[in-house]
């Protein structure tokens, strides 16, 4: 089963050719890490007969977010949704909100349509695409009232830490599409990448800390599977929660 545009084939780890280029305009960044994977045959069947129903095509143009969701109701964008376990679970404990998800990796996609229908969650609608383009061409600023970033790649080596998705430019366009008061709230367990996003969080002038640095983990995020190995073991998690002035 494959998605009509946008399926990305494996990344070894290094930058591609649009990331080395000398030229800026040759240089950009991107809001996911391309992986290989297999989509399961439920997974597939979740693609025929849910996609159609939840899965926004990618516009240059803004979205009209009333005839996407069939309802005016707060929007929460979420970027990076891997398996979909924790968004399931939020817009399971929200159904006031609307949730819009972005993420590239076919298997991921199939699993959330998966969980939509077991569910039957009516406030999800995702876009397999590139969320830097997403929110760059869909949507227009004072858009949002949340947006969520859980777990993104950290980028372990130091060269490959320009990689990394939480950058001063990138949080400004985030904060600008934050309605005010709007939150965005990221996670990580990784310490020096949750050093660098509360440094770049705080230098961004349009959002304030709701925390004197790391907030206490919402009661919304669930402790998925993966992160409740990690606590056993000893391993540190870090929210962040901020809001727009």
């Amino acid at each position: 089963m494959t998605l009509p545009a946008n399926n990305p084939a494996h990344d070894d780890g290094e930058p591609s050719a649009d990331e080395t280029s000398p030229h800026p305009l040759h240089r950009r960044l991107k809001s996911f890490v391309r992986r290989a994977g297999r989509t399961t045959e439920g997974q597939a069947r979740a693609f025929a007969e849910l996609g159609p129903l939840f899965l926004l095509p990618y516009r240059t143009e803004p979205l009209d977010i009333e005839a996407a969701f069939g309802r005016q109701a707060p929007t929460v964008l979420e970027i990076g949704f891997g398996m979909g376990e924790a968004t399931a679970h939020i817009a399971a404990l929200m159904p006031e909100n609307n949730f819009l998800c972005c993420e590239v990796h076919e298997p991921g996609v199939g699993a959330l349509l998966k969980r939509i229908g077991e569910q039957q969650l009516a406030n999800i609608r995702i876009c397999a695409h590139d969320a830097v383009d997403v929110i760059d061409h869909m949507l227009p600023p004072g858009t949002l009232a949340g947006i969520h970033i859980f777990f993104p790649d950290p980028w372990h080596k130091k060269r490959h830490n320009k990689r990394r998705l939480i950058q001063p430019p990138f949080v400004h366009k985030l904060a600008q599409r934050l309605a005010p008061d709007g939150y965005l709230h990221c996670a990580t367990d990784w310490q020096p990448y949750a050093e660098q996003m509360l440094e770049v969080l705080q230098g961004e002038p349009l959002l304030r800390n709701t925390a004197a640095d790391y907030a206490p983990r919402p009661d919304y995020r669930p402790l998925t599977k993966f992160e409740n190995r990690g606590l056993k073991l000893g391993h540190g998690v870090w929210d962040l929660v901020f809001r727009r002035l």
